[in-house]
């Protein structure tokens, strides 16, 4: 592409044409790019082999990498209100299959990552279908099992008080 060359965007004013304006100003969705520029560029940070956080941590840090702790603001989660709970169990095992999902989109050939998930996997569904026998559906595919409809009876998993064994 001829790099002097001007793309339009958007109506069709060129840089030859802006005098077609009554006041010499393009309007906002009439731009030009020129010719070599990139609209965007794409980075993926290589992500150096490292030890991870226990499942619990890794859901109140927010990663499941340290190398990737990066705080927001320089504000740190230091607590899970959720730890010890079945509720709390089931969301860690959760992000923890989540968090290796996306680092293998990135990382295919990490044996030790994909070993790690299909640990993780069965781990997590054991926890869901507790968490459901126990409490009640956890989502709506846990009502298959059920002989009415129960997703919507009963308390929901934040309403759970201590006195009635929920946390």
């Amino acid at each position: 592409m001829d790099k002097n060359k001007n793309v339009t965007v958007g109506g069709g004013i060129g840089t030859d044409d802006i005098s077609a304006a009554s006041d010499g100003v393009r309007p906002c969705n009439m731009g030009v790019l020129p010719g070599y520029g990139y609209l965007a560029a794409s980075y993926v940070p290589a992500q150096a082999p490292c030890p991870v956080y226990d499942r619990q941590e890794a859901l109140t840090r927010g990663t499941l990498f340290p190398g990737l702790d990066l705080p927001f603001m320089n504000v740190v989660n230091k607590t899970n209100p959720y730890a010890g709970t079945p509720l709390g169990e089931v969301m860690a095992l959760e992000f923890v299959k989540q968090e290796l999902k996306l680092y293998l989109d990135t990382h295919p050939d990490d044996d030790e990552a994909f070993a790690a998930l299909k640990e993780i996997i069965p781990l997590s569904r054991e926890a869901c279908e507790r968490y459901a026998r126990r409490f009640g559906p956890l989502t709506v595919d846990d009502v298959e099992a059920s002989d009415s409809y129960t997703w919507t009876k009963g308390p929901w998993p934040w309403e759970y008080s201590e006195s009635a064994g929920g946390r």
